[in-house]
């Protein structure tokens, strides 16, 4: 519990810090927790109130997966589309991770399916590399299979069969939410109210109906689950047979996760560091915390093999930690003891150690992998805080995205909006202030000496905060920190947020202050505001919105991008099947899914030598001779250039953070258009390529034909040998 208690042995002393919590205990047989039923209580009170509580909550997942399937369906009227509209509406990366699901079924067999991507040679020219191990798509593998083994192929097309099971996911999402606010407040009301708030908050909780594809969209959900198992695992009073149940919860739904998204090391890294902050001032065990420790060691090992050695995975900052925290915790055994200021100098001392070590083992296995395949990360991170401009490529390439930058203002307006800002300050603000409390008391007590001192230490702790409640409320700040820093990273906040305000609303530890406070303190009167403040909350929420979501439902549109459509088209018709095509990260992904020709350079950014192609090949849209572009080109074995137009002359940044303009920087070059230039950049000496090529002059046609064009593509053929007069 949340409740500042007094223990047993402390009479005579003067009353705790906290005391009106003391009732609170005795009325835990109130509470219905999903979990109550597994220590026994069988009455039929309590089957009846937990069945209807998970029923709730599976008819909100449910909710949540037809809204979010019903958006999709209205925003592009996806069921009388075209396959190939179908195919381009997975936009960027999107189409890319698409694309391997389409490559299997469309194998002969799934052996060759699978050999095919283990062996794949299209999706970089020149190049053969491993998919699985590059990669995050076993997901894609996994539906794949499933299609092939279902007898579902005359009732269901395979681009439904993928979108549904991602909007399935959803429901997981939001009734892994639901159940992280039941376990937290003992009222499944408060899994209700979260539900609500993540379906009502959906333009900041997800992205899922127009980014289906998005690796984050397979992951999320499982972290949300991984945190439930955390937060039932933490919880007290479970059998030796729940906790073991509970730690291999952990496990596969880490594993999932981690198995989904390729930034799964950085989000377990903010994850291990709450576990070591929660083991700093004695809030978990020593083998809860090892527990957690290895159950995140063993998902990554998991997943390094299962992605043909990794060396990613190796190199990671948080196994690094991980094997660093656990190694000092070892020899320094004489940690937690002494007073107050020993013990806070110990923990700098020994926070100070863990970094070192840690430093030090990740330069090492990186020296030792010859590991450089995540440095634009750092570079992106070192960028954004360190202070003056950079004119590294890569991290510019992160920094002029608005997904990367600072969380906007009006985010908070929105989240306010729908009454789920207010009670989640409150509740953070007061839990903060018990942790805190609950910490300094952790840290005063003495921890050394004979079993009976210990235990006549532990008789008198009055200040305490349930581990459960204690790493939610790490979490939700880490990562809300985490938000305010890079905007993309708020939909990992926002969900959980959902929870701990719902807690905070239905829980009775606020409650219970509250009503103190006003000096009307009674069990049936706590009880009452416990179930008629969420309640009414609801209410509130469905007279203010109800009529919104109706309105936003019956709102028709429909996928129109009929130049994308033509190019597409002409590819697949006019040109070899095994031409390679360069171009943009975002429009190659869409060629591969709709054409299967073989790229050049793809918007999966987490390997080196792609990142150094894809700034050569960008190449296009910078001041250069046709004689350098046209040799950047041939030696990665391009046949076709796609140029747009809306790069060439892209107005949507602003001026230095446009491509062309990332592009000048990165040359030394003066960039376009009125604003100051920094004194070192000179004029270029040629025009824009994609700008002059245009213009067909002896130099460029010489090198390039033009074979197609609209609005916005204009297609050249890389001719193969250059003419005499183009080296002249």
């Amino acid at each position: 519990m949340t409740a500042l208690r007094q223990r047993k042995g402390s009479k005579g002393k003067e009353p705790p810090l906290g005391a009106e919590f003391q009732s609170q205990q005795s009325n835990c047989c109130t509470d219905h927790h999903p979990e109550k039923i597994l220590h026994g209580d069988w009455s039929w009170g309590a089957i009846i109130w937990t069945s209807v509580g998970w029923s709730v909550s599976v008819g909100l997942g449910l909710l949540c997966c037809i809204y979010v399937a019903t958006l999709h369906e209205n925003d592009l009227w996806f069921s009388n589309i075209k396959e190939v509209e179908r195919e381009i509406s997975f936009r960027t990366e999107c189409g890319l991770y698409y694309s391997y699901y389409k490559q299997m079924l469309q194998a002969p067999s799934i052996q060759e399916g699978l050999s095919d991507l283990i062996h794949d040679n299209l999706t970089e020219s020149k190049r053969t590399i491993n998919l699985l191990q590059r990669m995050n798509i076993y997901q894609e593998v996994f539906l794949s299979v499933l299609y092939r083994l279902l007898p579902i192929q005359l009732y269901l097309e395979p681009m439904y069969f993928y979108i549904y099971t991602v909007f399935s996911l959803q429901a997981v999402y939001v009734i892994a939410l639901y159940l992280t606010a039941w376990l937290l407040s003992g009222s499944w009301l408060a899994g209700t109210l979260a539900a609500v708030w993540y379906i009502l908050n959906r333009v900041d909780t997800t992205r899922v109906e127009f980014t289906i594809s998005l690796r984050e969209n397979w992951s999320l959900p499982f972290l949300a689950l991984q945190v439930t198992a955390v937060t039932c695992y933490l919880r007290p009073q479970l059998t030796a047979l729940q906790q073991k149940v509970m730690v291999w919860l952990m496990y596969v739904t880490t594993l999932c996760f981690c198995l989904t998204w390729q930034f799964n090391q950085f989000i377990l890294l903010v994850q291990a560091l709450i576990i070591y902050a929660l083991d700093c001032v004695d809030f978990l065990t020593t083998t809860q915390v090892t527990t957690l420790y290895l159950v995140q060691v063993s998902s990554l090992l998991s997943v390094w093999l299962l992605q043909f050695c990794n060396s990613m995975i190796l190199g990671s900052l948080v196994l690094s930690f991980i094997v660093a925290a656990l190694f000092i915790k070892h020899c320094q055994s004489g940690l937690k003891t002494g007073s107050l200021l020993v013990r806070l100098g110990k923990l700098l001392l020994h926070s100070a150690l863990v970094l070192l070590l840690t430093v030090t083992i990740n330069y090492l296995a990186k020296k030792a992998l010859q590991l450089r395949s995540d440095e634009h990360i750092f570079k992106f991170i070192k960028s954004k805080f360190a202070l003056g401009p950079t004119r590294d490529f890569d991290a510019n390439l992160y920094l002029c995205e608005e997904a990367f930058g600072l969380l906007p203002l009006d985010t908070l307006e929105r989240l306010a909006g729908t009454l789920l800002l207010y009670p989640y300050i409150l509740t953070l603000l007061l839990l903060s202030g018990v942790f805190a409390l609950a910490a300094l008391h952790n840290l005063s007590r003495p921890k050394g000496g004979s079993a009976e001192e210990r235990k006549g230490a532990a008789d008198g702790r009055v200040v305490a905060l349930r581990p459960d409640v204690a790493y939610n409320l790490l979490h939700t700040l880490f990562y809300g920190l985490l938000a305010f820093s890079t905007m993309r990273m708020k939909y990992i906040w926002t969900g959980h947020m959902c929870a701990v305000a719902a807690y905070g609303v239905c829980g009775k530890e606020l409650w219970t202050m509250l009503l103190n406070t006003l000096s009307c303190s009674s069990k049936v009167l706590l009880r009452l505001v416990r179930h008629a403040v969420p309640l009414l909350m609801i209410g509130c929420l469905y007279y203010k919105f109800w009529p919104k979501l109706m309105e936003e439902l019956s709102e028709l549109r429909e996928f129109y991008d009929p130049d994308t459509v033509e190019l597409m088209t002409w590819i697949s018709t006019k040109t070899p099947k095994r031409a390679v095509f360069a171009g943009s990260m975002q429009l190659l992904a869409g060629i591969k899914l709709c054409t299967g020709r073989v790229l050049t350079n793809h918007p999966h950014y987490e390997d080196k030598d792609l990142r150094e192609r894809t700034k050569q090949v960008y190449q296009v849209y910078a001041r250069q001779s046709p004689e350098e572009v046209y040799d950047i080109l041939r030696a990665v074995g391009a046949d076709y250039v796609v140029l747009e137009n809306s790069i060439c002359y892209e107005r949507r940044h602003r001026r230095g953070c446009r491509l062309r303009d990332l592009l000048d920087l990165a040359n030394g070059h003066i960039m376009d258009g009125p604003g100051e230039n920094d004194p070192d950049l000179v004029p270029a000496s040629h025009p824009r390529f994609c700008e002059a090529v245009k213009t067909d002059t002896a130099a460029y046609s010489a090198l390039f034909t033009r074979t197609f064009q609209n609005k916005t593509f204009h297609v050249y053929r890389v001719k193969k040998k250059r003419k005499k007069s183009a080296t002249q």
